[in-house]
Formats: structure tokens, C-alpha cells, sequence
């Protein structure tokens, strides 16, 4: 009998069945993104329970039997940390800033401490022990050694990379850091009050959300196109030109800037003259700020924020083709989508985030001593640096010396680190 359930049954079924935690939220994603197909039934969304099911036991065997068929049946799948989702994968400050290629703390946790796996007999380090990560990155091992006790030096031939992990684990006034964020956002809000972006962009959604609801009907729209019912490519373009007109004539109304007179610059490229107006006016703010960790943290905000405000598609935020200045058919939201012609929205946003992040973390961290050198982990002097950023880190080095490596070596040739922080 296929049993119909309500999202709630749903989230709890699900749950159940593959011994994950499955939230309400999770099943209305995959009823949004078509996954499964939305039942309506008496003002009531409904889904089928065999639907379900056929999804998660596609989910849950397709990757491990691929990977076992790649790599061979002795793989550990437990290593590949299935279970957690993406909100633990990226917990605290992991995400205070996008980085390509990190490894997910729990990987680190298994390793840095034995006595997360009851399985596991070997100790590798142990609380009070310093850690060595020669290819830093983001700084995930810092992060982890931090909730663990264990004091922790990294490397990295990046400046970026470096200030993107050191910002992870450095202390913070919270208040200050608090009131340096509102008085940043008030004045960026009347920076752009009066700006005709503001009405053109109200505008615009209001023309935009017409359109949507007409042609691209949610979630059904999805659905049927991942059944094969439409070709998505196909009908996506068509619409896109039908739409095309109505935004150049509310451009051309509003009178809207969709490009910079240079093209130098990653800067000069890939923002719109609104956003780079907004981005200028913002990094003079923070120039202000005299608390250096403040500054530093808020300087990694709007580095965050400006990374989702790059004149590209939802489909394209980490490969960049070529910058996109109309709207545009995505492929990743299944409608038409615009370009962003503010920073505020996102500034607003992050900052939120990043103080809550900032706040769970303190909750977590123990009192060690964490910092990213920037340089050539083959030729740099770690014992100089570290007496030169602090001397109590210094002469604990020179003491205890360094325990291990964990390190995640970069993927050479796959990703440009450098373009992807340009």
C-alpha cells in the first residue's frame, strides 16, 4: 500500500529508515528541488512513501557501491563520513569563509584524537601536543586542535589563506565587534537609500516573481523535469528571451549601470558599478575600525560578502566564465534569476552569521595556542616565525617540539587557489 505522509511523518519515516536525522526542512528540499512529487490533499501537502523510499535507498547505495566499485571492496566506508550533513560538515567558524578543497573536520577529529571512535586503538596525539599542518588552507586543523586541546602551527604559501585561518581561531571582542558591524550597516543602508538600485531591484522581483509563477510553477516545474516531461535547457532559453525585454526596459528606465567603464581588475570585471560603489564605500568604513582583531573579522565579511555578489550564475559561483549582466535562465533554481545589484542583503546576512559562529566556537575552544604562518612549509623557519608572533607559543615549541603532521596537500592542477581568492 503506498501510504501518503505529511512532511512532519515524512522527516520521521525517513529518519527511521536510514538512521540519520531527517528534519521537516530536508523533506520540503526535495519536494522544492523535484525530487519527490508534492500530493496536495485537503490544503495539506502530502508525499508517497514508496517515493520516498526509492529515493533513499538510491541514495544510500549508489555512492558506496560506486566508490567500492572504484576503489576496491576493503575501502572503509566508514571514513567517508556519510552520516553527517552539511551543516555539521560545516559547522562554527568552518564556514565563516567559502575555500575549495577543505577536508571536513570530522576527518580531522578521527585522527587528532583517539577517543572518537571506539574502534580505533591508535593515539596519534594526544591534549597539550603541538600539530603541524605544512598546507593550512582554511585552517580546519587549527580549528580542531583548538576543540581538542591540542596547540597547533600551519603553513601556507597564501596571504589569503593564511588571514582566513588565523581569523578562524583568534579571540574576539564580541560587543565590539557587534557595534562595529551596526554602525557599518547603517550607514552603508543610507549610502544606498536614495540609490535608484533599490527601486529598480523592488521592481524587478516583483516582475520577475510574475513571471516565475506562470512558467516556472513550484514545485512542479522541477518535478516534471527531472521525470523527462520537459527539457529544462530547451524551455529555460526560450523564456529567457521572452523575459529579456522587460528587464531592458526597466534598465534603461532606472537607468542602471550593468558594467564598469574599466576592465583591469578581478574587481573592475566582475561587479557592476552599484556593487563596486557599495564595496568601496564599506572597505573605507572598515578602515576605520582600531581594534585589528574587529578588523580583521569584518574585513573577512565583506571578503565573504563579496564573493556572492560576483556578476555570475547560481550555477557558476566557483568556475567563472564570463560575467553576466542580464537576467538569466538557471539551471540551479529551475527559473529565471537576476544579477545582484547590492552588497547590503548579504552583508546583512553574514554578518549575523559570523557573530553566531564566532559565539558557538568560544563555547568549544580550549586555551592553546593556534597560528598560520605565511610561507613555504619547505624552507621556513617555523621556530623564527613563531617567536616572532608570540613568545609563549615560542617556548613552548622549543620545549615540547612538534608532535606530528596532519596536513591535507593541495590539489595541484584541479583548483587555482590563487584565482579563487583574486
Amino acid at each position: 500500500m503506498n501510504e501518503l505522509l505529511t512532511i512532519k511523518e515524512a522527516s520521521e519515516w525517513a529518519s527511521s529508515y536510514i538512521g540519520k536525522n531527517v528534519t521537516p526542512s530536508n523533506i520540503s528540499y526535495l519536494i522544492q528541488y523535484g525530487r519527490i512529487r508534492k500530493i496536495g490533499k485537503n490544503g495539506t501537502t502530502q508525499i508517497s512513501q514508496v517515493e520516498l523510499a526509492n529515493y533513499y535507498t538510491k541514495f544510500l547505495t549508489s555512492r558506496e557501491d560506486y566508490f567500492k566499485d572504484k576503489l576496491g571492496e576493503d575501502l572503509n566506508w566508514a571514513l567517508s563520513f556519510e552520516q553527517y550533513k552539511e551543516a555539521e560538515t560545516t559547522k562554527h567558524v568552518h564556514r565563516l569563509h567559502p575555500y575549495k578543497g577543505k577536508f571536513i573536520p570530522q576527518l580531522v577529529e578521527y585522527f587528532l584524537d583517539n577517543h572518537k571512535d571506539k574502534f580505533k586503538t591508535e593515539t596519534y596525539f594526544n591534549a597539550g601536543d603541538i600539530v603541524l599542518d605544512p598546507f593550512s588552507g582554511s585552517g580546519t586543523t587549527m580549528i580542531q586542535a583548538c576543540e581538542l586541546g591540542i596547540h597547533a602551527i600551519g603553513i601556507d604559501v597564501s596571504a589569503f589563506n593564511s588571514f582566513i585561518g588565523n581569523s578562524k581561531v583568534a579571540k574576539y571582542d564580541i560587543e565590539d565587534l557587534k557595534n562595529e558591524i551596526n554602525r557599518i550597516t547603517k550607514i552603508l543602508e543610507n549610502f544606498v537609500r536614495n540609490s535608484n538600485t533599490i527601486e529598480f531591484d523592488k521592481k524587478l522581483l516583483q516582475e520577475l516573481n510574475l513571471f516565475n509563477t506562470q512558467h516556472f510553477p513550484v514545485p512542479e516545474y522541477k518535478y516534471n523535469m527531472r521525470k523527462g516531461e520537459i527539457d529544462g535547457k530547451q524551455y529555460g532559453e526560450k523564456k529567457e528571451k521572452e523575459f529579456l525585454p522587460i528587464y531592458e526596459k526597466l534598465v534603461k528606465l532606472y537607468n542602471i549601470n550593468l558594467k564598469q567603464d574599466n576592465n583591469e581588475t578581478f574587481l573592475d570585471k566582475w561587479y557592476s558599478q552599484h556593487i563596486r560603489n557599495e564595496i568601496d564605500f564599506a572597505f573605507e568604513e572598515i578602515k576605520k575600525i582600531r581594534n585589528i582583531a574587529t578588523k580583521n573579522i569584518v574585513s573577512l565579511i565583506l571578503s565573504r560578502t563579496i564573493r556572492s555578489c560576483r556578476a555570475t550564475t547560481h550555477a557558476d559561483l566557483a568556475t567563472l566564465l564570463e560575467p553576466v549582466t542580464t537576467t538569466y535562465y538557471c539551471s540551479k533554481h529551475g527559473k529565471i534569476c537576476k544579477p545582484l545589484f547590492s552588497i547590503v542583503k548579504w552583508w546583512k546576512t553574514y554578518s549575523k552569521d559570523t557573530v553566531t559562529r564566532l559565539q558557538v566556537f568560544d563555547k568549544l575552544r580550549t586555551d592553546t595556542f593556534q597560528f598560520c604562518i605565511t610561507g613555504d612549509s619547505r624552507t621556513i623557519d617555523i621556530f623564527k616565525e613563531t617567536k616572532r608572533n608570540n613568545a609563549d607559543f615560542s617556548s613552548l615549541l622549543e620545549k615540547q617540539k612538534i608532535k606530528g603532521i596532519f596536513s591535507s596537500p593541495p590539489y595541484v592542477g584541479l583548483i587555482d587557489y590563487h584565482e579563487q581568492h583574486a
